[in-house]
């Protein structure tokens, strides 16, 4: 089990993060608009409480800067295949650029002819998946957001870093209640969640990972020498290669464990990105997938509850509701965190966070 955090928890208010952490962005070569964009996709993570892929990831960003294998001022560029696909270059810069650029032009062609399709090469991580989904629900449009990522799971049957710990998310619209955004990892925990119990000094349940030596481990240093686990056995491991396919292999970008990792400064991570924007009105009446969805979200956070459970949640209902305390409360970092990301305010001489 996680052991309690000792260090002096700060609240930090989601407009004054953004500017921060567009300033370092800013500071560090990348263009105001391009730094706009993911400032807003980093904030979004850390309101709905997926704080792995927040403002937390800039000190990793900024250093594949500073050791040129991330280009702050690429320029992605786009080609239309077809009138319902598209192809964008990312041409090395940030993930979240290429990612909001494609799922743009997948939302444009499919509320021209219903269904839009984008393939995205030579990219980076573009953070928590469902800013995606939820770019695509605030158009009106179900979504499917696929990316493939540098290995840390073995394949079902072997011991090895091969398949990436690589997020499958889709969303839908919905009436008067919530949207459906699921985001989720083909492991056991996200990689990410790792990265953060080794910068807060806390302990990882058991099952998350193996060490190097294929042993369960608590410790998350030694679990990040190792492999993630994956969920569901041979399920979490072909759904990893699955992401390769679409992702990897379709793009031309790196697959079947050639992506580089966010911590290898040798070359490009050369990271894959799949997205479909649907039109939801295109086999009925708006207003009838909408009440459908709505009847849908009822049905499943009404049903029968199991002993000891007090609440059933609709798939990306939790990190709605921190959103909305967030919103209020503000943002929650640690002291160490908080050090980490000033560092980087210094490194190019912007104003840093007050706490």
């Amino acid at each position: 089990m996680t052991e309690p955090n000792t260090q002096q928890v700060h609240h930090i208010q989601p407009a004054e993060l953004q500017n921060f952490v567009q300033r370092v962005l800013v500071g560090n070569g990348v263009p105001d608009d391009h730094a706009t964009i993911v400032a807003r996709c980093l904030i979004q993570a850390d309101l709905r409480g997926v704080d792995t892929h927040g403002s937390n990831r800039i000190p990793s960003y900024m250093k594949r800067i500073r050791q040129k294998v991330l280009d702050p001022s690429a320029i992605p560029e786009l080609k239309q295949v077809t009138p319902a696909a598209a192809i964008v270059d990312a041409k090395n810069g940030f993930g979240f650029v290429a990612a909001h650029m494609g799922m743009q032009k997948a939302i444009e062609m499919a509320q021209q002819i219903g269904i839009g399709m984008v393939s995205i090469k030579h990219s980076n991580h573009f953070g928590m998946s469902a800013w995606l989904v939820q770019q695509a629900i605030d158009a009106g449009m179900m979504s499917l957001v696929f990316t493939n990522s540098s290995p840390a799971l073995p394949v079902w049957g072997g011991k090895s870093q091969l398949m990436g710990v690589s997020p499958i998310a889709c969303g839908a619209p919905a009436g008067k209640e919530r949207p459906f955004i699921l985001d989720m990892a083909p492991s056991v925990a996200a990689r990410g969640k790792i990265y953060k119990a080794l910068r807060r000094g806390e302990k990882i349940p058991t099952d998350w990972a193996l060490d190097k030596d294929g042993n369960v481990t608590d410790d998350p240093a030694r679990a990040l020498e190792g492999v993630m686990l994956p969920m569901g056995g041979p399920k979490g491991s072909a759904l990893s290669i699955m992401m390769d396919v679409f992702s990897g292999v379709l793009s031309g970008s790196a697959f079947a464990g050639h992506v580089t990792g966010p911590y290898d400064p040798s070359k490009p991570a050369d990271v894959g990105h799949f997205l479909v924007a649907i039109k939801p009105d295109l086999f009925m009446d708006l207003e009838e997938f909408k009440s459908r969805m709505d009847y849908l979200y009822q049905r499943v956070v009404t049903s029968d509850k199991a002993a000891g459970v007090d609440k059933i949640y609709y798939p990306g209902e939790i990190e709605q509701i921190t959103r909305d305390r967030r919103l209020t409360e503000g943002i929650p970092f640690t002291e160490v965190e908080i050090a980490n990301l000033n560092e980087e305010a210094e490194l190019v001489g912007v104003e840093k966070l007050n706490i």
